[in-house]
């Protein structure tokens, strides 16, 4: 006999701002108890010392992940000039520091080759895997590391504040895999002063806005009350990128079953991905071909 899950088959999108000192699974952790919720995940992890959006996905939600971890995200950050750190923030130990400092249109014309894609080193106190284990793991014992550029896409890089000679406001879009430490990082070797982020906020992520996430205070008063639930966001939020095809009853009943079913589309092409619903209820993401959306996941709602 199949063990039936714990807790509760609760489903949507929970947007958190996260506060600083915290981990982004520490959150999960926490928003998944204060649900019941048989599962959760998050979009897109944060640093323990930055802030903003972290969207946690609760139950069938979790399918949607990764559209939204594919999607443009906006990150507001400080550059402190002049110093650089073991992390490439203000958590690690100074690394070496420089007299010079550059004048705003130094900067300015310094963000153009950060723009478009890029190629991007991650940090050496980063999640990316090593040989089988991660990097911040291997830079705590003292390895240092030839980690391999990755492409980024940078939708915009633009200088918010100057508030002092020490300080620089940057506000970046850009796509997935991006490390607001290393452009910090890099932009502060390219002026020749070195430089490091001092604080991070994400701001937004695909349809998520950090002004209108919720606090972990709220989650704490809420928890476990019948009341919780008017926190939850539609799943389908997590599919706002993708068109959304209404799907025939024959079509629905297929498609629920993981086939191919007949939904009503215009102007989609074909092998395109995209979701279809019924009567109000996403049924399934997939690609489209021919009349019909063939199922790579089905939602159980």
């Amino acid at each position: 006999m199949a063990r039936s899950k714990k807790g509760r088959a609760v489903s949507g999108w929970v947007v958190i701002d996260k506060p600083a000192g915290i981990t982004s699974t520490s959150v999960v952790n926490k928003v998944k108890w204060a649900f019941q919720a048989q599962k959760a995940g998050h979009a897109g992890t944060l640093d323990p010392a930055a802030t903003g959006v972290l969207a946690v996905a609760l139950g069938e939600a979790t399918k949607t992940v990764p559209y939204i971890t594919d999607a443009l995200k906006a990150y507001r950050f400080m550059v402190r000039l002049g110093v650089t750190t073991t992390t490439d923030d203000a958590e690690g130990e100074p690394l070496a520091s420089f007299d010079a400092r550059p004048e705003d249109a130094a900067i300015a014309a310094a963000l153009a080759p950060f723009r478009g894609e890029i190629m991007q080193i991650p940090p050496q106190f980063s999640a990316v895997k090593v040989e089988g284990e991660r990097a911040y793991d291997l830079a705590r014992d003292g390895v240092a590391m030839d980690l391999t550029a990755r492409p980024l896409w940078v939708e915009s890089l633009e200088m918010i504040a100057r508030p002092d000679a020490d300080h620089v406001e940057l506000e970046m879009v850009c796509g997935k895999g991006g490390y607001v430490r290393s452009i910090a990082r890099d932009l502060g070797a390219a002026l020749g002063c070195g430089g490091h982020v001092e604080w991070l906020r994400r701001v937004w992520s695909g349809p998520f806005e950090a002004d209108k996430g919720v606090s972990l205070d709220e989650i704490e008063r809420l928890a476990r009350s019948e009341e919780i639930d008017t926190l939850l966001l539609p799943l389908e939020l997590g599919l706002a990128d993708l068109p959304e095809l209404p799907a025939t009853p024959e079509g629905a009943a297929r498609l629920k079953n993981g086939n191919p079913g007949m939904v009503i589309a215009s102007g989609v092409e074909f092998g395109e991905t995209a979701w279809a619903s019924y009567r109000g209820k996403p049924v399934a993401v997939g690609s489209y071909q021919s009349g019909e959306l063939h199922p790579s996941r089905v939602f159980n709602l």
